[in-house]
């Protein structure tokens, strides 16, 4: 691994800190919602759609896979430090201001839940800025974040249905039932998919040389989740029919859009990585054979194939840590070529490269002859 700097320290310290803190109240906050069967059914439910929504993410973060524990890290902090704080500024500013519920489900509630979520954006940009390499990383962190923050909220809205006390009938498993309808099956991806706005122009401030274009894109990207987010909150105050048309009008179309950017990003990806690669591989930095079985995925998934079937589990694992240290690479190159390198671009840069140096004899593409050792 490369060596940790300073600020990657301090960020795992203060994130993990956060979720802490964070997790003690909306625990209590759902301890306090129902029973433990209530609990438990509602946790179950809510949990449905979890999986599919990450290994979603997961598909499109196949180039470079980023670290499991920062994607763990949003998850965290979407279901609790997220959680939390909107929930804290929602309920101080209806104590001591007063709003309708009808403003706050509208305005109070899109303005500060997107704030809350894309401060997890914000602080990778601060502190772990390595770990973001564009437009595609920034979706992948602004999803996990998402997916956290509704999995803590449909428990609460769950649990609420069924005890009766959301104030929308007697509750029950009748009630129950269309709340998980509405919430888990029918949009499930409502609150990655507001948060990736965020996502998205945190990307853009990442690769633009720019200083406007780094401010800029990230509080638009906020500006956009938080109207997108006001837009679907807003159409439930007019009934199930003004709800169902914003989502099919709107709302599934922008979605249907947006995922179309997510492929277009990861296929522009694989273009990147060739020209980056190229320009390193003339500089001796890898053999230019190689750059075909990295860049495309199907060839990477044959080229693991063929390692498993020479040299069992330790082959492949060789073939796949010597892929991820060419890509670390191409993405690294990326930034220099675009002049937008990290701080320590040269610590990284060396590291990837002996690692490289070092799996290399050790390894044979199909159709390469296999090394002796």
């Amino acid at each position: 691994m490369v060596p940790a700097r300073r600020d990657n320290v301090v960020f795992t310290a203060v994130v993990t800190g956060l979720v802490v803190l964070g997790a003690l109240p909306i625990l209590l906050v759902v301890a306090l919602s129902g029973g433990p069967g209530t609990l438990v059914l509602a946790t179950a439910l809510a949990a449905l759609p979890v999986g599919p929504l990450v290994a979603c993410y997961l598909w499109l973060d196949r180039y470079e896979p980023e670290p499991r524990s920062l994607l763990l890290l949003g998850l965290l902090w979407g279901g609790f430090v997220a959680t939390a704080a909107a929930l804290l500024v929602q309920g101080l500013g209806g104590f001591f201001v007063g709003v309708t519920e009808a403003a706050s489900l509208a305005v109070v509630a899109p303005v500060t839940e997107e704030l809350s979520k894309g401060a997890f954006l914000v602080l990778l940009l601060w502190w772990r800025r390595a770990e973001l390499d564009g437009v595609l990383d920034g979706i992948v962190y602004a999803g996990m974040v998402g997916i956290g923050f509704a999995f803590v909220e449909n428990v609460l809205y769950l649990a609420a249905a069924y005890n009766g006390t959301d104030g929308m009938g007697p509750g029950g498993t009748e009630a129950l039932t269309a709340t998980f309808v509405v919430r888990c099956l029918f949009s499930p991806f409502a609150h990655p998919f507001f948060t990736t706005f965020i996502g998205i122009g945190v990307g853009l401030a990442v690769g633009s040389r720019s200083p406007a274009v780094r401010v800029l894109a990230p509080l638009a990207g906020y500006v956009l989740a938080v109207l997108a987010h006001g837009l679907w909150n807003g159409s439930t105050i007019y009934g199930m029919g003004s709800f169902v048309a914003v989502y099919v009008v709107l709302m599934f179309p922008a979605l249907v859009g947006l995922f179309a950017i997510a492929v277009w990003a990861r296929r522009s990806e694989r273009l990147m990585l060739a020209a980056a690669l190229g320009d390193a591989a003339r500089q001796g930095l890898l053999p230019a054979t190689d750059i075909g079985w990295v860049v495309d995925l199907g060839a990477r998934r044959r080229a693991r194939a063929h390692a498993r079937q020479l040299g069992g589990a330790a082959g492949e694992r060789a073939m796949r840590d010597y892929q991820q240290a060419v890509i670390e690479l191409g993405f690294l190159h990326h930034r220099y070529l675009r002049g937008t390198p990290p701080p320590d671009f040269a610590l990284r840069g060396q590291h990837y490269v002996a690692r490289i140096r070092a799996v290399r004899p050790s390894i044979a593409f199909p159709g390469q002859v296999v090394p002796t050792r």
